[in-house]
This record gives C-alpha cells, structure tokens and sequence, in this order.
C-alpha cells in the first residue's frame, strides 16, 4: 500500500497490483472502499492497477473539512496520486460513481490522461436521463429468473413512489448479470465498505453542473471507453450510447449478460475488451 498526501494534508491510500503500466482505477458507491474491485476480473495480469481509496474511506483518513467529500472537491486527490506515480499522464478507470470524478478530472486535466475507461458510469454527473421506461425494458429481460416475481414487485413500489427499505434491497438482483449462492455469498463477505456521511456528501450542491461538463468533454481529445453490461439497470445499453455521444473519440462496449459489476459476470470478456482498449 502506497500513502501519499492530498492537496490538504489528508493521507490518502492506494493500494497497488500487478504488473505493466499503472492504471488508476477510482472506486464508486459512491464513497466505498477500493477493495470490492479486487483485481478487477484478472486485469492486473495486464496492467498495475493503482486502487484509491477516496478520502475517508478503507485506508485513507477522514479529511478535516467534510465538505471535501464532494466528487468536485476530490479530482486534485486523483492528481494528486498521479504526481505520487511520477507520470506525465496516466491511464484511469471509474466504475460507477468512481466515473464521475473521473470525467470531472478529464474536464480538469485533459491534457493529464492517457486513455479512459468508464465502466458502468453514473449518468448524473452528465445529466443523461435513465427513465423508468429503461429499466423497465433491461429488466424485463431477467423474466425467466426464479427470483424475478419478488425483485420486479419491489421495482414496481420503488417507481410507484410507495418503496421500503427492503424494497431496495430486494432489487439488487437486478444489478448482477448472475444472481447465484456464489454472488450471493460473494457480496456477504464484502462486508460494510462504504462511508455513509461521505457518501451523502459526494454529490451535494454545487458540484459542477452537468451542462458544464458536457461542454468539456466535448473537445476531450483521448480516447474513452464506455462499458456497460447488457443487464445493467442503472445505465441500460440505450442510455450508455447517448452518454457515448458526448465525447469526440469514444467507444462503446455492451458486455452480453453483464451487470453492474461486469469483471464478476464474464472477467475474461471483461479484461479482454480492457486489455484491447489500454494497448
């Protein structure tokens, strides 16, 4: 485990391995600790991935000022942790959340990155509209599932307005491309990684508006990778094109029978479609 210091003095973590070039590699949640990536599928058989721990969570302290949760207030940890690897520029991977720190870096630093890959990336950082409508379609392909009368019953109380909590746990099926004991028992051993007050945080007001980072990444000059699964209800293939679109050099993969978690649900798809866009 590498520390280094943020641009206030808050020690960050970041946790290194395999082999080749670094690659940053952003965690979502948003605000969970870095260690439910593993080694991303295999991936570190290709490339030293560089696991952050954002501020206050795992391994890295809680910063003094909480305000400094907000994804915006953290984009210089990002550079931060590149000037720690000595590299000019540097590779970088956001999953979900973790996507949208790393667009607000590219819009901050574009000339600082090498190439991007958005895996599953949370649509509110660009203000791409996933409507029910959209889940509804990706959802109603898991039909033939055992667990499916149950988890699209909660769907159903959560679009409706009238959710549980347990409605939303309910649904978490339809975040994986397989649903079986061994994801099951996978995501029991997790455990608790998030940071709750931070995660609260991470998208309060006055993070840059979606407009203005549309307008940014317009002229992105690298090239980006935007991967989602086919069964992936939070950003459907549908929506992933149009997020697509907003970049000048962009390519889109849909992994075939992928959740949200697409190193989990096929990894040697999953590091073969990295490994071909990071060469």
């Amino acid at each position: 485990m590498d520390t280094f210091a943020g641009p206030d003095g808050t020690r960050l973590a970041c946790h290194r391995t395999g082999d080749g070039p670094p690659l940053v590699c952003l965690p979502g949640g948003p605000m969970r600790a870095s260690v439910y990536l593993g080694d991303l599928g295999g991936l570190s058989a290709v490339r030293s991935l560089a696991l952050l721990d954002l501020r206050g969570t795992g391994d890295s302290a809680e910063p003094a000022d909480p305000a400094s949760y907000r994804c915006d207030r953290q984009v210089d940890d990002v550079e931060a942790l590149r000037v720690h690897l000595g590299l000019e520029r540097v590779d970088v991977l956001g999953h979900s959340a973790g996507a949208t720190l790393a667009l607000l870096y590219a819009a901050r630093y574009p000339d600082r990155i090498g190439r991007l890959a958005l895996i599953d990336p949370s649509p509110l950082g660009v203000g791409v509209e996933v409507r029910d409508a959209d889940r509804r379609e990706v959802a109603e392909l898991r039909r033939g599932e055992p667990w499916f009368p149950a988890a699209y019953a909660a769907f159903e109380r959560i679009w409706s307005g009238d959710a549980t909590d347990a409605d939303w746990t309910a649904i978490d099926p339809f975040l994986h491309g397989r649903w079986d004991s061994a994801r099951r028992e996978h995501i029991a051993q997790e455990g608790n990684q998030f940071n709750e007050a931070a995660r609260a945080l991470f998208y309060a007001p006055g993070f840059p508006a979606p407009e203005t980072t549309r307008t940014a990444l317009a002229t992105f000059g690298a090239p980006v990778l935007l991967l989602t699964g086919e069964y992936d209800v939070a950003l459907p293939p549908a929506r992933a094109a149009e997020y697509a679109e907003l970049f000048p050099h962009a390519q889109l993969a849909v992994q075939p029978g992928g959740g949200h978690s697409p190193w989990l649900d096929d990894p040697e798809w999953f590091v073969r479609t990295l490994r071909d866009f990071l060469q």
